[in-house]
């Protein structure tokens, strides 16, 4: 699809095996064509943007999956070929979602294929940002340490902590040159510019695919398991190759992997679980990585049914779920709102991709609200779980020109 007045019919997946040759631009016109307002998610497989109105799928008693069907149906019904919908879903199940079924949606390939990607972002915006830490990082290793000292005693075996940082300018948010850095920056990875409601954009590039499902294929790449990465190459590839061996992280990613195997066990009448990590990285950490590929049993369950089930992971909460649930609510003085949901699209046939929401903030007007987060588990050091959320604060600091 190249024009704003066509919809999507079909989202085809990516085959890294057989790139082809897309035209050259057709993803990075999208990036550039982003306006406050638009729907923009680029993934490895594709890029999206859209334009225009939208249809809100209803917040109301009915079952999420239930609204979206009905959204899709509705469109369909209106005459709209093949509608999507696109957006965002909160932390917690009972908040409201900001999900829409665009009247027009752009679709080009991703923009890791686009050789323009490569060229350098403009730089705009303020350099003067007032930086406020929620809470202030002595604070959020007080915390840490409360829950290390309750996990000795054997409440739960692990919980994620976040904190934020409020960024306030002297002008006008640049969302399209924050977008169009973040995208630059990691052009492999997930980028998203969403509206979030009441004026506000969710806007961010995560590293981790939650889940995704072409036909009956399915994939989840869950991370978790960190560490900082230097800007000297011996000491980052020293830390990556310490990260592989670390017992402490090990445990926390094999928690995860085993809590999505469980989830999509159910679902699936094959199932490939790798019995070792591997690490991806981004510009500023690494991570540890396993990818779970698998064939559904039944063909009736969705991308998002199989985001739903597997939400919330351990590694954006913790486990057991409900404890680490109230030691989040009882230890975080904000609202997550959308960080560590999820962001994604869906088709009516049950296609879709949904993505961890992480490295990301909420921007509204002259402010910007940063989350980062830990996974902290026994062996935890509050300095050091401090350090790894300064470390991913990076990620977008980075892109608005700010320090910490």
């Amino acid at each position: 699809m190249s024009t704003a007045s066509q919809v999507a019919t079909h989202l085809p997946a990516a085959d890294p095996a057989h790139p082809g040759h897309p035209a050259v631009g057709a993803a990075t016109s999208l990036l550039d064509s982003y306006t406050p307002g638009d729907h923009f998610l680029a993934t490895p497989g594709r890029t999206l943007l859209a334009h225009g109105a939208a249809r809100p799928v209803p917040d109301d008693a009915r079952p999420l999956d239930e609204r979206v069907d009905a959204t899709l149906a509705e469109a369909a019904a209106a005459g709209q070929e093949s509608p999507v919908v696109i957006g965002a879903i909160p932390f917690d199940h009972e908040a409201p979602a900001a999900l829409s079924v665009p009247a027009a949606l752009r679709i080009a390939p991703p923009l890791a294929s686009d050789p323009l990607i490569a060229l350098p972002a403009h730089v705009t915006g303020p350099a003067d940002w007032r930086i406020r830490p929620v809470p202030e990082p002595e604070v959020y290793g007080a915390g840490v340490a409360s829950a290390v000292e309750r996990m000795w005693r054997g409440e739960f075996s692990k919980v994620v902590l976040a904190r934020t940082l409020e960024l306030t300018s002297p002008a006008p948010l640049d969302l399209p040159g924050m977008l169009q850095r973040l995208a630059r920056r990691d052009p492999t990875g997930h980028t998203f510019a969403l509206p979030a409601g009441d004026g506000r954009t969710l806007i961010g590039a995560s590293p981790e695919l939650l889940v995704s499902r072409q036909g009956q294929r399915v994939v989840a790449n869950p991370l978790a398991g960190s560490t900082p990465r230097s800007t000297d190459l011996a000491e980052d590839v020293r830390r990556a190759a310490t990260l592989l061996e670390s017992a402490k992280d090990l445990h926390e990613h094999a928690v995860v992997v085993d809590a999505v195997h469980q989830a999509l066990a159910r679902h699936c009448a094959e199932l490939t679980v790798p019995a070792r990590p591997t690490l991806i990285r981004t510009a500023t950490m690494w991570h540890l990585s396993t990818t779970i590929t698998g064939t559904l049993a039944s063909p009736d369950v969705s991308a998002l049914a199989l985001a739903r089930a597997l939400h919330p992971t351990p590694a954006v909460c913790g486990t057991p779920t409900a404890t680490a649930r109230q030691i989040i609510a009882e230890t975080e003085p904000f609202d997550r709102g959308f960080f560590t949901g999820m962001v994604g699209w869906g088709d009516a046939r049950g296609d879709g991709e949904w993505v961890v929401t992480i490295r990301c903030a909420e921007a509204e007007e002259r402010t910007l609200r940063l989350y980062a987060g830990a996974g902290i588990v026994a062996a935890s050091v509050p300095e050091a779980e401090t350090a790894e959320t300064a470390a991913k604060f990076r990620t977008f600091l980075s892109a608005v020109g700010a320090e910490l």
